[in-house]
């Protein structure tokens, strides 16, 4: 959920400047150790990209259509450690030849209604909800 609430942060609140990932943190309320773990896993997977330095953040990586929450649950998913059992030593006949075959079905089914949906289509739903969660910085042009 924090990988897919980070991602609609950067879609949501990214203009011509980066997000800095600070900024997701404040509004998400994301742990930020966490968060900086998964933001660079969405870089290397070309979900995001980043840019350091002191104007550094984070953009999305490809155009908002082309995202879908299964992507970024994928990517999130190889940062877990698996703890569903695959040895034939661990479990029970009755997990074997019941619990675990549902527990794969349910996975797929979640995952096929997760690559439904896309970053654009959750925009959409903000923008109908009240658009941003805050207003966007305005320029300061004094000096």
């Amino acid at each position: 959920m924090f990988a897919i609430e980070a991602v609609l942060d950067i879609a949501v609140h990214g203009t011509d400047a980066a997000v800095r990932s600070t900024d997701i943190t404040r509004r998400q309320k994301i742990p930020r150790r966490y968060l900086e773990q998964v933001l660079q896993h969405l870089v290397r997977a070309g979900i995001l990209a980043g840019k350091r330095g002191p104007n550094g953040g984070y953009r999305l990586g490809r155009e908002r259509r082309r995202i879908s929450l299964g992507d970024i649950v994928r990517v999130v998913r190889t940062l877990e450690v698996d703890s569903e059992p695959s040895s034939a030593v661990v479990g029970s006949p009755l997990a074997h030849d019941v619990v675990w075959p549902i527990w794969k079905e349910l996975r797929e089914e979640l995952m096929r209604k997760l690559d439904a949906v896309t970053i654009e289509e959750l925009c959409r739903r903000a923008r109908e909800r009240g658009g941003r969660t805050e207003p966007p910085a305005r320029a300061d042009y004094a000096i």
